[in-house]
């Protein structure tokens, strides 16, 4: 009976300092919807892997079908880390507190910038030439290269959604450069890198299609953490990302030549143009 009392006494005893113990949760990474949902759950899923292994807890890729849904999970805190455009970036920072680490290298370079796309064959040859055409933006109103920026392109050259061009929107960029060449619109808002992507080249012959205007570039696209994250977690999570040596297979499958450290301050540029399209 004493054996019994002990082994009894000493169960009791692991569950409740088992149930004292922090568990260690699931990490939530977020990727928003540049690209369509399959292919980028395929993009980084190798990424997600390689932190789960190194963390030694499973971080879960959550990739959303649409800017909509992915805008509600950052807005209700579902993401611990996140990647995202620079504008979703700036609202995340000062709204949730979510905290820039790094940032993506692509094709060699750490800047990307917003872009109005045509046919070729549609006569437009300048901006000025938009007014009283339609033009597709990719990915709705907080997407940063395909309609804030060129928005801004837009307003500077005095013309005025609503007034001089009717807007309208895609799912995401590449869905408005696919559109543009089946001639569902006179232009799109792209950002400059959407007609190298390889979703767009495989559906639609990109040599048909040409950037009539391009932004000043500001920095590549952020990755973030939530506010209440471990500071040190933050920190072995920039570390393994940003060391990646160049030709990596996580790399390679992100599309991406590196991740470098960024902060906060990287983004002035983006609060620039985005305050000045923004504005009334």
């Amino acid at each position: 009976m004493k054996l019994i009392k002990r082994i009894t006494i000493g169960a009791v005893t692991l569950t409740a300092l088992a149930s004292s113990m922090p568990s260690l949760a699931d990490l939530t990474m977020g990727i928003f919807p540049r690209r369509p949902a399959a292919v980028t759950n395929k993009l980084f899923k190798p990424l997600a892997e390689m932190m789960s292994q190194q963390l030694g807890e499973k971080v879960d890729l959550v990739v959303t079908k649409d800017f909509k849904s992915f805008w509600a999970g950052v807005e209700s805190g579902k993401f611990d880390i996140v990647h995202l455009n620079q504008y979703h970036y700036i609202l995340a920072h000062d709204k949730q507190g979510y905290q820039v680490f790094a940032a993506n290298e692509e094709n060699g370079s750490r800047t990307i910038a917003g872009a109005i796309t045509v046919r070729k064959d549609s006569g437009i040859d300048s901006l000025a030439g938009l007014k009283g055409k339609t033009i597709l933006f990719g990915g709705g109103r907080k997407a940063m290269g395909s309609y804030i920026a060129p928005t801004a392109l837009l307003k500077k050259e005095g013309l005025k959604e609503g007034v001089d061009y009717t807007a309208q929107f895609a799912k995401n960029p590449p869905g408005a450069a696919i559109s543009l060449f089946h001639k569902a619109a006179d232009a799109a808002g792209t950002g400059n890198v959407i007609l190298g992507l390889g979703a767009v080249k495989k559906k639609i012959d990109v040599s048909q299609l040409k950037i009539l205007a391009e932004s000043e570039p500001y920095v590549q696209l952020p990755w973030a953490a939530r506010k209440d994250m471990d500071p040190a977690k933050v920190k072995k999570i920039a570390e393994m990302m940003i060391s990646l040596p160049k030709g990596d297979a996580v790399l390679e499958s992100a599309k991406v030549t590196a991740f470098f450290s960024a902060t906060d301050a990287d983004f002035e540029k983006v609060r620039e143009i985005a305050d000045f399209a923004l504005s009334n």
